[in-house]
């Protein structure tokens, strides 16, 4: 995109160099959204669990399942249109693997979404004071990690049916389907975590594993939800075709520099 000039034929300043969106340079802002809203997640997924170990008694199961889902909603509403809110690596693959999603961007979002689990898991530590291994998730007592890694790759396969279909072709309904994705995260905690703890997210459950130095079982938290993720962009093929169009790579990409597929 060529620059605009301030009216006598000169170019226009560093100002309006940053606040053109269109400029590809701009990736700085997407992969500051990125990391900013995933530490917004697991301040609240892995905070749930924390502060039930500190306040016994105070948060109830369901609180701490449903309020990841509210938060998922709030953020994709004020920054989906900056980054696309992806917040989770499963999701970056999928949106690439559809086509709606540059592959060279997805290391860069894959690491902020990583570190921003990690600034969160750290800050969560150092206020609450308990370990942030009561922020992951683990398989359950008497439940085997491959039936844990069953279920995060069904639950991962809703989530990400939801936010393909919620952001393809027809379909497409915008920042509305914020609520679409926020409330399938709610109900799939509902009735998932007992089993799982419901991450559907490796950088949700590898921030608390990291700060607490106990990775028990985090490939069931890893290579769960990309399968379910890449098993989810199959049945999107099937159901509409080859990716989301324009109106896909928009929601995947954002308003910054959407590079239509």
């Amino acid at each position: 995109m060529t620059a605009t000039t301030d009216g006598r034929g000169k170019p226009d300043g560093i100002l309006d160099r940053i606040q053109n969106f269109s400029d590809p340079k701009q990736e700085w802002r997407r992969l500051f959204s990125e990391l900013y809203g995933t530490f917004l997640l697991v301040i609240v997924a892995a905070g749930g669990g924390m502060m039930s170990q500190a306040f016994p008694g105070v948060i109830s199961r369901q609180a701490a399942v449903v309020a990841p889902g509210l938060m998922v909603l709030g953020v994709i509403l004020f920054m989906g249109k900056v980054s696309g809110a992806h917040l989770n690596p499963a999701v970056s693959i999928a949106f690439a693997l559809r086509g709606d999603f540059p592959w060279r961007r997805v290391p860069g979002y894959i690491l902020v979404q990583l570190i921003g689990a990690t600034l969160a898991s750290l800050v969560l530590a150092a206020i609450i004071g308990v370990s942030s291994s009561y922020g992951s998730n683990y398989p359950a007592t008497d439940y085997s990690a491959g039936a844990a890694f069953w279920m995060e790759a069904l639950l991962t396969l809703g989530l990400v049916s939801v936010i393909l279909g919620t952001a393809s072709g027809a379909q497409n309904v915008g920042l509305f389907g914020a609520f679409g994705v926020g409330a399938y995260i709610a109900l799939a905690g509902l009735w998932g975590s007992p089993i799982s703890g419901t991450s559907m997210n490796p950088a949700r459950t590898f921030g608390p594993d990291l700060v607490s130095g106990n990775f028990t079982d985090y490939w069931v938290y890893a290579a769960g939800p990309i399968v379910g993720a890449v098993v989810a962009v199959g049945a999107a093929f099937v159901l509409r075709g080859r990716g989301g169009g324009k109106s896909g790579s928009g929601a995947a990409q954002g308003a910054l520099f959407t590079e239509v597929r």
